[in-house]
C-alpha cells in the first residue's frame, strides 16, 4: 500500500510539473495526447474511490495478477477511448485538468492510505482484497507514468521500486521472466508493446517474443 502511494504521488507530481504546451504532445497511449492521458487518470482516480467504498462479503475471485486480462492492442477507435478524448478537450485549459487530478487524485490517495488491506471490494464484477487491488494499480500508475513521459524530455521517471514491482507483476502475468539484461523500464515498455525490441533484445527474449505484446485490460 505504501508503494501504491509512492507511485501515485510521483505520477501526480509529474503531471503538476508539466508546462502547458506539453499537454498537446503525444503520450505513449495510442491515439491519446498527454491531456487525454491526464483525463484518463482522473477517471482512474474516481474508480479507485468508488472501489474502496464498495465492500463485499464474498470470496475473492481475482488477485493483483489475475486482475488483469490480456486484450487486443488498442487502435484508438474504442468508444470509451473516444469519450476520454472529448472529455479532455472540454477542459480547454491544462490548469483545469491539473486541478481536477490534484483534487480527485489526492482524495483517492488518502482513501487508499486509510483502507484496510484485508477488506474485500468489488470492481468490474470481480472481488479482490484491497491489498491486491492497490497492488494491481501500482502497475497501472507505473505504465501510465511511462506513457506520460514517452515524448517529454525532462519529466521525472516513475520510482525505481514501482518499476521493479511492476516488472515482477508483468512477469507473473506472462508466466515467465524477462531477460536480466533488460532494465525494469525496458522490460515494461517492450513487454506491453510500448516499444519495439531491437534485434539484440529480440534474441535475448527468445521464445517469450511470441507472447508479446502483453496488452493489459
Amino acid at each position: 500500500m505504501d508503494l501504491f502511494s509512492r507511485s501515485w504521488t510521483a505520477l501526480r507530481t509529474a503531471v503538476a510539473a508539466l508546462p502547458d504546451e506539453d499537454f498537446a504532445r503525444p503520450s505513449g497511449c495510442t491515439g491519446w495526447l498527454v491531456r487525454d492521458l491526464v483525463c484518463h487518470l482522473i477517471i482512474d482516480a474516481q474508480d479507485v474511490l468508488i472501489t474502496l467504498v464498495t465492500p463485499v462479503e464474498t470470496e475473492p475471485t481475482r488477485d493483483a495478477v489475475t486482475y488483469w486480462d490480456l486484450v487486443e492492442a488498442p487502435t484508438g477507435d474504442d468508444p470509451l477511448d473516444a469519450l476520454t478524448v472529448r472529455l479532455a478537450a472540454a477542459y480547454e485549459e491544462p490548469r483545469l485538468l491539473k486541478f481536477h487530478l490534484d483534487d480527485v487524485g489526492s482524495a483517492a490517495g488518502r482513501a487508499a492510505g486509510l483502507a484496510d488491506p484485508t477488506v474485500r471490494v468489488g470492481t468490474r464484477d470481480e472481488v479482490l482484497t484491497v491489498g491486491d487491488y492497490l497492488s494491481a494499480y501500482v502497475l497501472e500508475w507505473t505504465l501510465h507514468h511511462l506513457d506520460l513521459i514517452a515524448h517529454l524530455q525532462d519529466a521525472a521517471e516513475p520510482p525505481a521500486e514501482g518499476l521493479a514491482r511492476s516488472r515482477g507483476l508483468l512477469e507473473r502475468i506472462a508466466s515467465t521472466a524477462f531477460p536480466s539484461s533488460l532494465s525494469d523500464k525496458d522490460a515494461l515498455l517492450i513487454g506491453t508493446g510500448r516499444r519495439t525490441p531491437t534485434d539484440a533484445e529480440r534474441a535475448e527474449l527468445g521464445e517469450l517474443t511470441a507472447k508479446l505484446p502483453l496488452v493489459l485490460g
